[in-house]
């Protein structure tokens, strides 16, 4: 399992190498001169090109790549041509008040998600059931920017319950800068009161951008529970009277969980996708919206930075995904020992 896993990671990082090659073409065949776009149309012609000298612009492609992922190794993304500051400095500062948003609705997909299927599966062609499956295809079939919209009239406007924009009211301090992360800064500083209120912007952004992947990690997990269900080792299961409820906990949903664990981590690399959109409609100043600013304004050093931080978080996932699928089923394992 050991070997697996390692080359699986040899694999990934062939992966990294030909999405870095990818962003940094794609960056520069966009139209228009970014050293130009950065200094204004006033800028006269030697400053323009004095900074397009300083960004290697004025080199073949493909020394530009060389030297960009000299650099890009030493984790040094270059400055960004938006915010004038180094591109790690902007990620360091943007990507923890994504990962909030992405964490929370993380754990309320994988819960929910799971916790639908398996009511879904129980009541089979019950009520509960049809209630379900129609809500699940009501969140695969939406955007998360169309919850999104949704929510942020009814609770923004209509029924004024939570906040619409930003991470924390203006009336509240920011908390020190420990994690990055609102909730938690607050929680290690003590600050109930700012801890709930960071928690409340969180929750319209979250809910958006979780409800597609529960909806599709619900029908998984119904599918697959409903399927094993027929299968010779849970009649006979129920041929010895073992309860029902035993056998749906201890074997049913383990082997049913695993199409949906490998299903949600693809899920959850795209809430990271999803994002550029909620956070832009909920003014959230996170990772995903200062990527999309960074596309608008042709930013080509925050461009690859961004998206080789959302290449990296979906290995990482995968790779996680990878060892929750092994611990699942020993069938796993034991094909990853045989290879040794």
């Amino acid at each position: 399992m050991a070997f697996k896993l390692l080359k699986k990671i040899g694999v990934y990082i062939f992966v990294l190498i030909g999405l870095s090659i990818l962003v940094f073409l794609i960056a520069r065949v966009i139209p228009g001169d970014p050293a130009r776009q950065a200094l204004g149309p006033h800028a006269s012609e030697e400053t323009v090109q004095a900074l397009r000298e300083r960004m290697n612009l004025d080199k073949p492609l493909p020394l530009q790549y060389v030297l960009w992922l000299k650099d890009a190794v030493q984790l040094d993304l270059g400055e960004s041509l938006l915010t004038r500051r180094s591109v790690v400095a902007d990620i360091r500062q943007y990507l923890p008040a994504t990962l909030e948003i992405v964490l929370l609705s993380s754990l309320c997909m994988v819960a929910g998600g799971i916790l639908l299927g398996v009511l879904s599966a129980k009541y089979t062609g019950k009520w509960l059931d049809g209630i379900i499956r129609v809500l699940s295809y009501l969140g695969i079939v939406s955007p998360a920017f169309v919850w999104g919209v949704l929510f942020m009239l009814l609770f923004g406007y209509l029924i004024p319950i939570l906040p619409t924009t930003g991470r924390i009211d203006q009336s509240v301090a920011a908390p020190a800068a420990i994690t990055g992360m609102y909730t938690l800064d607050f929680l290690l500083a003590g600050n109930v009161a700012g801890w709930w209120d960071a928690f409340r912007h969180l929750i319209l952004p979250g809910i958006a951008l979780m409800l597609g992947g529960m909806a599709q990690a619900a029908r998984l997990t119904r599918g697959n529970m409903v399927e094993n269900s027929m299968k010779d080792y849970i009649l006979a299961e129920r041929a010895y009277g073992v309860p029902e409820n035993r056998i749906l906990r201890k074997y049913l949903l383990k082997p049913s969980l695993i199409p949906t664990i490998t299903v949600m981590a693809m899920d959850i690399s795209s809430i990271f996708g999803n994002a550029f959109l909620v956070e832009n409609l909920f003014n959230y100043p996170g990772l995903s919206r200062y990527g999309l600013s960074a596309m608008l304004n042709k930013d080509i050093n925050a461009i690859s930075g961004v998206v080789m931080v959302l290449g990296i978080t979906f290995i990482i996932l995968n790779i996680l995904s990878d060892l929750i699928v092994a611990w699942l089923d020993p069938r796993v394992r034991l094909m990853g020992g045989s290879e040794d």
